[in-house]
């Protein structure tokens, strides 16, 4: 969508609003495979969306906002990237034909499948260009034009890039390493959840700490332990939902199923000192973060009424 530069502030807001609703959930596909985690993939979107309303009245022009959205979460994700010290490049080398992208041939077709099945912490392994490349074209369905555009680069880099990646990652698919083991769930987590399936929120109360946190997406933050408190009664008022322990990316998380569900409608997960709750991260206003994690759940705590998970 291109910008008016009279546009007013409360106009150009409510366009960043509509479109953040719409593309938030293929901004945290990209994201997450960027960085390759789930978690921090939504940690990168919030700060994108933020970023991006804070810069809005700055800006002479409205850009188109999905591409301008998209080059903040890329930038975001490399910054976040560069602080953990991961920094791969290699060199272009010439150019591989692609096939049509209008018609995709069978081979064209099952290295985007690949690319889709492939499991989001597999993609850090890929050189950064790579990635982006591959991700914007194979899970994404960018076309060439746009992904130069994004990227700064020529399509025939683009091309060479998309071309060593997809052989890259086939590789990677074919060394993966098995499923890891299950692991149980600490004493604390157990008993969270324990409480949480009996619906016993005066127990979970007296878990919190005092300086407890509660982040809800892009909901205003709760702080504290009597405002924390509050997330309880809210879940005492809603339809009862079940959690179940697992563990995700090497951090322990909840898993929390709906109904009679076999599949985990989103993810809670905490942190704790000296066994009192002090950060609590609830994704159920942002549901899609569960789509790509690869869950593993602790042994012997499917959740009441649902079936086993698969993984």
């Amino acid at each position: 969508m291109s910008g008016d530069p009279s546009s007013s502030s409360t106009e150009r807001h409510a366009q960043l609003m509509a479109l953040a609703g719409d593309a938030r959930p293929e901004l945290h596909r990209y994201c997450a495979r960027l960085v390759g985690s789930v978690i921090e993939g939504e940690d990168v979107v919030q700060d994108t969306l933020a970023r991006a309303f804070a810069a809005l009245d700055e800006l002479q022009e409205v850009p188109p906002l999905r591409a301008w959205l998209f080059r903040i979460a890329h930038n975001r994700a490399l910054d976040l990237l560069r602080s953990r010290a991961i920094r791969a490049a290699e060199p272009i080398e010439a150019a591989h034909e692609l096939a049509d992208p209008e018609s995709p041939d069978p081979v064209e077709m099952l290295m985007r499948r690949e690319a889709v099945d492939t499991a989001v912490s597999r993609f850090v392994e890929l050189p950064t260009v790579q990635r982006s490349v591959v991700i914007l074209k194979d899970v994404l369905d960018q076309s060439l034009e746009e992904i130069a555009a994004m990227l700064d680069l020529t399509v025939n880099a683009v091309k060479a890039h998309l071309a060593r990646g997809r052989a890259r990652l086939k590789a990677i698919n074919a060394q993966a390493l098995a499923q890891p083991a299950r692991r149980p769930p600490s004493p604390t987590v157990a008993h969270y959840v324990a409480l949480f399936n009996q619906r016993d929120w005066e127990g979970l109360r007296a878990m919190l700490a005092d300086d407890v946190r509660l982040v809800q997406s892009s909901h205003p933050l709760r702080a504290g332990a009597a405002d924390v408190g509050e997330f309880f009664g809210i879940y005492g008022r809603s339809a009862p939902v079940r959690l179940a322990p697992a563990w995700l990316e090497g951090r322990e998380v909840i898993a929390v199923y709906e109904g009679q569900a076999g599949k985990p409608s989103y993810l809670m997960w905490l942190e704790w000192t000296d066994g009192r709750i002090t950060f609590i991260r609830d994704y159920r206003y942002v549901r899609y973060v569960v789509d790509d994690a690869e869950l593993v759940h602790a042994p012997d705590t499917p959740p009441q009424g649902a079936e086993p998970p698969v993984r």
